[in-house]
């Protein structure tokens, strides 16, 4: 895929794909980050890391980009009303977000489902709530537990399910360093909660391959 950045953004598919962020804030945290360089012993004036402070300052916007974003406002901005009343489930949802304890990555799928109560959502805003509230410093039980509620809050369905299975670097790669454990969360409302029957077909199918 070709790939061309002429300083305003770059173009992918025919879409402009742009990154902002305030450039006040961006010379701030490259500042401690060429002290951080320092500290570890390295020479942030040498040529390999001479644009580092700058550019880690940058992803950490990009990746903290949650921030800026209102989850609600992203499912109210394309919800419909619509008689479907059998669950809907958007599942294998790619998350990436940072551990707030050690500020290292974790990574992994959601699965989302609700059962409407007059109003549906574009399926592509069920991806995009996962995606705010990952673009943040988290813990995986706190952000399972804020899809769902965006999702219950903002269109009221009879049931919302959530589940999360992430691997988290800070488990793989210092402390334990078990290398392929994966955790598991998983939030209920409503019907989800209440009948059993409704909770064993989302696990059936979020675990099934349909296509």
């Amino acid at each position: 895929m070709e790939r061309i950045n002429d300083g305003s953004g770059t173009i992918v598919d025919g879409y402009n794909k742009i990154e902002r962020w305030d450039d006040k804030s961006i010379e701030e945290i490259a500042k401690y980050y060429r002290r951080i360089l320092e500290l570890l012993g390295e020479n942030p004036d040498r040529e390999g890391l001479r644009n580092t402070p700058e550019r880690v300052a940058k992803a950490l916007s990009f990746l903290t980009r949650g921030y800026n974003q209102e989850p609600g406002e992203i499912l109210r901005s394309a919800m419909f009303k619509e008689e479907y009343r059998q669950m809907v489930i958007v599942k294998d949802i790619d998350l990436y977000s940072m551990c707030e304890h050690h500020m290292l990555p974790f990574f992994g799928k959601a699965h989302v489902a609700y059962i409407p109560d007059g109003y549906i959502t574009g399926l592509s805003k069920v991806a995009r709530v996962v995606e705010a509230y990952s673009a943040r410093l988290q813990v995986q039980e706190r952000l399972t537990t804020q899809i769902r509620n965006c999702i219950q809050d903002n269109l009221k369905p009879l049931g919302v399910a959530v589940v999360i299975e992430a691997q988290h670097m800070c488990m793989q790669i210092r402390g334990v360093q078990k290398q392929n454990s994966v955790t598991t969360t998983s939030a209920f409302t409503g019907c989800f909660l209440s009948n059993m029957n409704t909770r064993e077909e989302f696990i059936h199918l979020i675990g099934s391959k349909l296509h």
